[in-house]
């Protein structure tokens, strides 16, 4: 190969976006994700569907009938959360856990780890555990996962102090 085809990586990479949910109630959500963590409405858009052919199947891998109700944006400190709810024909209404297929969570950075889980927990969140401190080339940083109320797993972390990996300059390509 030669030229643009034979270098690595995506062409003109710069980032991520934006990261996009499925929730089960997006007004419900919405009051959550203000109230309790703080973000902010950007916009809604919607309804989307297609009731006779197969927009939705080939441009989004969903039921052909499935109908995008709305979509509401969020800015959540640095990340921009694109919060969807649908009605479909076939859907799936348990969330994935970290080891399944698909498994995912989102984690957001917070200054004062002790102080936004006692915040979580006094607006009645479920958080999993206590904080835990990282080892390694995570070390320097404390995490803890939680649960938004539709099931979607986050976490919290912290490393004002940095990790090690970021202090140590040998620690570039080192395993642990």
């Amino acid at each position: 190969m030669t030229g643009a085809a034979s270098r690595a990586g995506l062409p003109g990479l710069r980032g991520v976006d934006h990261i996009g949910i499925t929730v089960p109630d997006l007004e419900e959500a919405s009051r959550w994700l203000t109230e309790v963590l703080g973000c902010t409405p950007m916009y809604t858009l919607g309804p989307y569907r297609d009731d006779e052919g197969t927009w939705m199947e080939r441009h989004l891998d969903v039921h052909p009938r499935a109908v995008m109700e709305k979509l509401r944006f969020f800015r959540c400190g640095n990340v921009t959360l694109e919060v969807f709810q649908y009605a479909a024909p076939v859907q799936i209404q348990q969330p994935p856990r970290n080891s399944d297929i698909g498994g995912h969570h989102i984690a957001l950075y917070v200054d004062d780890l002790d102080e936004a889980v006692s915040h979580l927990r006094g607006h009645g969140v479920t958080v999993l555990g206590e904080p835990t401190a990282s080892k390694g080339p995570s070390e320097g940083q404390r995490w803890v996962y939680f649960l938004a109320p539709w099931g979607l797993q986050m976490e919290l972390v912290s490393y004002p102090g940095g990790k090690a990996y970021d202090r140590r300059a040998s620690a570039v390509g080192r395993e642990y």
